[in-house]
């Protein structure tokens, strides 16, 4: 690809591709797509091939140009990137070079008020990605107190979760709770900011837009799927924004890095051979300039891994938290 064409630089972009270490031949995925930018810099490299996928159709509708000038080397697919195994193979690709994925909301999803993910703007309450599957309206009107309390608390880490429960109940009692600005002004009403701090309705609108999509039980699956399709010294590139992220990102290249088990004064523990060869001990951060000129870098984390010969993990089970399809089920 041309230098001019690269007009979306992601957060951590260079360092994440830089991970990758593309070269030609290569096949590399792009888990989630975006706007593009991981793709565009791993195209510079000449003979380089993309699989890149995204839930939202936006996503995809807005990549079709970067099909065309990438002359066959990048193909666009809508699904979720838990299931990019599945994707790989349709495509013909059982195993690849390397995958790269930014996890959470787009500041292009943030931008427009029709979607719903922000209360900086008055919008609909619907905050999904794939525009299909239960609103953020549909969780508020039908969930139970207790589990909007825990939705609100697990996911948004809202020490009120219970004041914001209990204050939303009572308002959709009344009537329902349909735009993003009704439901930023009840949890304001429970929630108090001091000047300088993050906006009251932060945490619950991060909250519900975690749980609307899934998106920590996604991450889990596309690790687990990642560590399936990497080759032996295949990397794997991952750039989180919060901690909820970045912890399960953390504990999974853990896992997957050990190597030995007891101590001197205990036996060896029997433990699958590591998966894994971490890249780097520390996570990687944006730098001054970055964040200047992308105040959302501040919070980035990028951590990568190479894969090792050893045969993937058996995958774990997903965490006890509420899910989208219990929930919704318990609120008919």
């Amino acid at each position: 690809m041309k230098p001019s064409d690269a007009r979306h630089i992601p957060v951590l972009g260079p360092e994440a591709v830089g991970l990758l270490a593309p070269r030609a031949g290569g096949i590399y995925v792009d888990g989630t797509f975006g706007a593009g930018g991981y793709t565009r810099l791993i195209l510079e490299t000449a003979g380089s091939r993309v699989i890149a996928i995204d839930r939202d159709p936006s996503a995809i509708a807005g990549g079709a140009d970067l099909v065309t000038e990438a002359g066959g080397r990048l193909t666009l697919v809508q699904d979720r990137f838990s299931n990019l195994a599945d994707v790989c193979a349709a495509q013909g690709a059982a195993t690849v070079d390397g995958v790269v994925m930014d996890i959470g909301v787009s500041s292009m999803q943030l931008d427009q008020a029709e979607r719903g993910f922000s209360f900086r703007f008055d919008g609909p309450l619907d905050m999904r990605m794939g525009r299909d599957g239960p609103s953020a309206a549909d969780v508020v009107a039908r969930a139970s107190e207790t589990d909007l309390a825990n939705i609100i608390y697990i996911f948004g880490e809202e020490r009120y979760s219970r004041h914001v429960a209990r204050a939303i109940v009572a308002a959709r009692s009344e009537t329902p709770i349909t735009t993003t600005k009704a439901l930023a002004d009840i949890v304001a009403k429970v929630v108090r900011a001091k000047p300088g701090e993050i906006h009251p309705a932060t945490r619950t609108f991060q909250g519900l837009r975690i749980f609307v999509n899934e998106e920590l039980d996604e991450l889990h699956q596309a690790l687990d799927a990642a560590e399936r399709v990497l080759k032996p010294s295949g990397r794997l590139a991952v750039v989180s924004f919060h901690s909820l992220e970045d912890r399960i990102v953390k504990t999974f290249l853990a896992e997957r890095s050990k190597t030995g088990g007891g101590s001197r004064h205990l036996p060896e523990v029997a433990q699958a051979a590591p998966s894994f060869t971490l890249l780097s001990k520390r996570p990687i951060v944006a730098g001054d300039a970055e964040v200047a000129a992308n105040p959302r870098a501040r919070s980035a984390k990028l951590r990568g891994a190479e894969r090792t010969e050893s045969p993937a993990h058996a995958a774990g089970d997903l965490p006890g938290w509420p899910t989208l399809a219990s929930v919704m089920r318990a609120g008919r």
